[in-house]
C-alpha cells in the first residue's frame, strides 16, 4: 500500500484565519475574504505588527479549533481506503501546539490512528510516496513525490506538481 503524508497547517487545518481573526481581536482590522486569499498574511500587516502576529503561533489556544479547509475531511476518507495516510505538521516549532492539534486531529479525523501522526521539524524524515505540503521547503531532501497544496503565500512559487483544492488532491490520487 502506497503512503501519503498530509500536513497540517494551510492544508487540513485553517491558520491563515485564525491569524486575522486574532489580528481583527487585537487590531480592530479585518481583511476581506478575497485579500486574505491572495497573499500572505504578513503581507497585509504593517510591518511593526509582524512581531506580534508571529507570536500568535506560539499562544496555547492558537491551534485549538482551526476551521477545516474545504474538502479535506471527505477527500482524506476516501484515500485512507486506498493509501496509507500519515499526518506530518513540523510542529516542533511551535511546541504548544502538540496537544491542541492531536486534539483537533482526534475531533476532525478519529480513524487515524496516534501511530499515523507525526509532530518533527525536518519532514525528510518522513518515508511517503507523496507528501502533500503548502511549502516547497519541505521537499528539497524528501524521497517522494512532493504535491504543493496551494496556499497564500505560496501562489507565485514555482512547482511542477500543485493541487488548489482537495478536489485536484481526488482526481490526482483517487
Amino acid at each position: 500500500m502506497k503512503r501519503i503524508a498530509i500536513d497540517m497547517d494551510e492544508v487540513i487545518a485553517d491558520a491563515h484565519i485564525r491569524f486575522a481573526e486574532w489580528y481583527k481581536r487585537d487590531y480592530d482590522v479585518e481583511f476581506p475574504h478575497e485579500q486574505l486569499h491572495s497573499s500572505s498574511f504578513m503581507d497585509l500587516v504593517p510591518e511593526e505588527h509582524r512581531s506580534v502576529i508571529k507570536g500568535y503561533a506560539f499562544h496555547d489556544d492558537f491551534f485549538k479549533d482551526l476551521a477545516l479547509i474545504p474538502g479535506s475531511q471527505e477527500v482524506i476518507r476516501d484515500l485512507y481506503e486506498k493509501y496509507e495516510i500519515f499526518i506530518t505538521t513540523a510542529a516542533m516549532e511551535f511546541p504548544n501546539s502538540l496537544l491542541p492539534k492531536i486534539q483537533w486531529l482526534k475531533h476532525y479525523f478519529p480513524y487515524i490512528s496516534w501511530t499515523n501522526i507525526v509532530f518533527c521539524g525536518d519532514k525528510s524524515i518522513i518515508n511517503a510516496d507523496y507528501l502533500i505540503d503548502d511549502n516547497v521547503r519541505h521537499f528539497k531532501r524528501f524521497i517522494g513525490q512532493g504535491v504543493l497544496f496551494t496556499a497564500s503565500h505560496n501562489k507565485n512559487v514555482d512547482w511542477d506538481l500543485r493541487v488548489n483544492n482537495w478536489q485536484e488532491v481526488r482526481a490526482l490520487l483517487l
